[in-house]
């Protein structure tokens, strides 16, 4: 039997030179998407952090942690939707229930 809804959680690092109503736009369109598409659980800001090592140049990240839930073929699209957000420097999805 097909699992109907996972657990998720995903991390994203956006660009530190990025305004604050820019940085807040960027975390509302994900969240918006995740509510859409799932169930939107907890939302940690994290704010900008030293990143371990330099990614295009900088230094820094503005870190945001998303726990969610949702059908399993949604994380992909999801990723997809990072990858081609301008502003967006790492992101990561785990599936919490394997």
């Amino acid at each position: 039997m097909a699992k109907i809804q996972s657990r998720y959680e995903t991390v994203f690092i956006l660009n530190p030179n990025l305004t604050e109503e820019a940085t807040a736009a960027a975390v509302e369109k994900f969240t918006a998407l995740i509510g859409q598409n799932g169930t939107l659980g907890e939302v940690e800001d994290w704010g900008k952090r030293r990143l371990a090592y330099e990614i295009n140049d900088f230094n820094e990240g503005y870190y945001t942690l998303v726990r969610f839930e949702s059908a399993p073929d949604f994380p992909a699209e999801l990723d997809r939707v990072y990858r081609i957000t301008e502003g967006v420097m790492r992101s990561l999805i785990i599936c919490l229930d394997e």
